[in-house]
C-alpha cells in the first residue's frame, strides 16, 4: 500500500497529546497542504485561524462544551467559510460584489473550507501528528464568531485539535463500503439492506458496551435519544440561522 493510502486508512481520533509544540516547518507544510486543495473557481473561499495561546483556548473551551481536547492540544486550527476576502478584492478592483450574500455562496465557501481542513488532517497525520475534529464549532457558531472577531461573510465551519499523540487508540469501526457507495444513481435502503450493513457495527464490542452504559437496545436509540436530540438540533439550527443572517449569508 502506498504511503498516502496508508495514512488515510490508519486514521484515528487522538484526544490525548504530548506536551510538545509542533515545529514551525511542520506546521507550514500542513498549512501549505491545506491551501493546495480543490476550490470553487480557484477563489479559495476560506480562512484558517491558528490557536496556540492557552488563554485563548480557555476562552473558547466552554463553547466546545469543555472537552479536554479543546485545551490539552498544543494547536487548534479553525477553518472558516470566508467570502469577506474575495468581496474586498472585488471592491478594490471595481468589480460588482453584491452577488455572494446568499446560501449558494455560503455552500461554496463551506465546501472549500472542509476540503482544506481534510487536507490539513491528512498532512498532519503523514508527519506523525494526531488530530481530532471538534464538531462543537458548529453548535455555538455565534460565540466563536465573537471570540475570533470574524467579520461579515465569515463563518467557522470546522475545528481541528492537533499535536503529537500520547495515546494509540484502536481504529474506529466503520460501515462497509456498500453502505455509502451507489452506482450511476441512488439506491435506497430496504430493511433487509439496513440490517445487513449495520450488522457488524451492532455486534461490535464497543457497541455492546455503549448499549449497557446507556441502557438502550441499539445505536439508533442512543444517537436520537441521548447524543443528538431534536430539541438541541432545533435550538442550534436557530443559532446557525441567526449567525448566517448576521454574517450576511442569508
Amino acid at each position: 500500500m502506498n504511503p498516502t493510502l496508508n495514512t488515510i486508512l490508519s486514521h484515528r481520533s487522538i484526544r490525548k497529546y504530548e506536551d510538545k509544540k509542533i515545529e514551525k516547518d511542520k506546521l507550514e507544510s500542513i498549512l501549505k497542504a491545506a491551501c493546495n486543495g480543490s476550490t470553487m473557481g480557484n477563489m479559495q473561499l476560506y480562512s484558517i485561524i491558528i490557536t496556540e495561546d492557552k488563554e485563548m483556548m480557555q476562552t473558547m473551551a466552554p463553547y466546545h462544551f469543555n472537552q479536554p481536547i479543546a485545551t490539552n492540544a498544543p494547536l487548534i486550527l479553525t477553518f472558516c467559510a470566508d467570502f469577506n476576502r474575495f468581496n474586498k478584492y472585488c471592491a478594490f478592483r471595481g468589480a460588482v460584489n453584491d452577488s455572494y450574500n446568499n446560501i449558494q455562496s455560503y455552500h461554496w465557501a463551506v465546501t472549500d473550507a472542509l476540503i482544506a481542513a481534510q487536507n490539513a488532517c491528512i498532512a498532519a497525520e503523514s508527519l506523525g501528528l494526531g488530530i481530532c475534529w471538534l464538531g462543537t464549532i458548529t453548535f455555538n457558531v455565534d460565540k466563536f464568531i465573537e471570540i475570533l472577531k470574524l467579520p461579515e461573510n465569515v463563518v467557522p465551519v470546522a475545528c481541528i485539535s492537533m499535536g503529537y499523540p500520547a495515546e494509540n487508540p484502536p481504529l474506529t469501526d466503520k460501515l462497509p463500503l456498500e453502505a455509502m457507495i451507489h452506482y450511476e444513481c441512488y439506491s435506497d435502503y430496504s430493511e433487509e439492506k439496513i440490517n445487513r450493513i449495520y450488522k457488524d457495527k451492532e455486534e461490535h464490542p464497543n457497541t455492546k458496551q455503549l448499549l449497557i452504559e446507556n441502557d438502550l437496545p441499539n445505536i439508533a436509540r442512543i444517537i436520537t435519544e441521548k447524543r443528538y436530540v431534536k430539541k438541541d438540533n432545533e435550538y442550534f439550527s436557530e443559532v446557525l440561522s441567526k449567525a448566517l443572517k448576521n454574517q450576511k449569508f442569508l
